[in-house]
């Protein structure tokens, strides 16, 4: 297709937006596939009311029951044929190994700190790390105290590093602050039987050994646990334009991407946007998880927290995020995205922790224009 000009629009998208007009990106393929921008006379997010179940949706996962079983067990909030997204808040260490034969796993530790016993050693661990734990790995989690959070992203397909194209391989981060277990000697409990709970298909079996199953003398490879922590990720940035969420991608899967937003200056040429553009997710479900900061394009919103807007309906800043982030020189937020290219559902645990009228918290917005 050829690109057209029609009407009223900006030069560059994202700056110098006529005045009376909201921008809209209508594009597929989640910011990487064909795109035009729409110039609306009315606010896209300037609804009344909305009848049926395609809505933007939030969830204070702060509700959700604290775990309070050995096994550290987790709570699914959001899930598919492909992802599910859980929350896990364990108060004492597993006193028995799990291993998952169904998908990887990447753990976000929003709260908490401790140690990752696995196969390749033990792996320290602390608030805004990420972890990857590939499928069949066998590891116990041992935190420091009860005051444990963590949000678990469960897959089919294998967690990898973007490609970072003409950025360079040290752009994102540098990658010598990976972090990877390392054998060593650790006190074992005396015990005379060890378990390991394994989960195929659903289904959990435990093999039990004289042992225990996580010594080893060495390891070597590409196939292993692995964190970062957030506070290690150097932004994508751009002083002129506001950047897509896929400039921020930390993982990439099969079927979806994890993103990560973290504190960076806001655009700093006159008529540059600086908070997110509107746009309707036409090929991806978006959920955030606010991790700590200041939320400045979400009103109502505080840390613990998940955002969903879902495929077909629009979002973007809430009513008075433009005017606030004016007076801002830096974002101070950060948060986890997950982008899924085939639909989530809720399950009741989400229902019951949800904020029934955050679709109506953009009214104000409407009501002003």
């Amino acid at each position: 297709m050829y690109h057209f000009v029609k009407g009223t629009t900006c030069e560059q998208a994202h700056v110098n937006i006529p005045k009376g007009t909201y921008e809209e990106e209508f594009g597929r393929e989640g910011f990487f596939g064909p795109a035009s921008h729409l110039y609306h006379v009315n606010c896209p997010t300037g609804w009344t009311r909305i009848e049926g179940p395609l809505k933007p949706r939030a969830f204070d996962c702060n509700q959700i029951n604290e775990s309070i079983d050995k096994a550290g067990d987790r709570t699914p909030v959001l899930y598919n044929d492909d992802v599910v997204l859980s929350v896990s808040k364990p108060k004492i260490p597993m006193d028995f190994y799990f291993r998952n034969a169904d998908g990887d796993e990447l753990y976000f530790i929003h709260q908490g700190s401790g140690i990752l016993e696995t196969d390749f050693g033990p792996l320290n661990f602390k608030k805004g790390d990420y972890i990857v734990i590939p499928r069949g790995t066998t590891y116990r989690l041992i935190p420091d105290d009860e005051n444990n959070f963590f949000l678990i992203t469960e897959s089919r397909g294998i967690y990898r590093q973007p490609d970072r194209g003409i950025l360079g391989h040290h752009a994102l981060y540098d990658q010598t602050v990976l972090r990877v277990p390392e054998p060593q000697a650790i006190a074992r409990d005396k015990r005379d039987e060890w378990e390991v709970r394994i989960k195929r298909i659903g289904e959990y079996s435990s093999v039990f050994y004289p042992f225990c199953p996580v010594e080893i003398k060495g390891w070597k490879g590409d196939l292993t646990v692995w964190a970062l922590n957030v506070s290690d990720i150097c932004p994508v940035m751009s002083h002129r334009a506001h950047l897509p969420p896929s400039a921020h991608i930390t993982f990439v899967n099969d079927k979806f991407v994890v993103c990560s937003f973290v504190p960076r200056p806001l655009e700093s040429t006159p008529g540059a946007e600086r908070v997110p553009f509107y746009h309707r997710n036409i090929d991806y479900d978006e959920v955030l998880f606010y991790h700590e900061g200041n939320f400045f394009s979400r009103e109502g919103i505080d840390t613990g927290m998940i955002t969903f807007h879902p495929q077909g309906i629009h979002h973007g800043p809430h009513p008075g995020a433009v005017k606030g982030a004016a007076n801002l020189e830096e974002t101070n937020e950060v948060a986890v995205m997950i982008d899924t290219r085939y639909p989530l559902k809720m399950t009741p645990e989400a229902h019951a922790a949800e904020w029934k009228d955050y679709y109506l918290s953009w009214q104000s917005e409407a009501l002003s224009t």
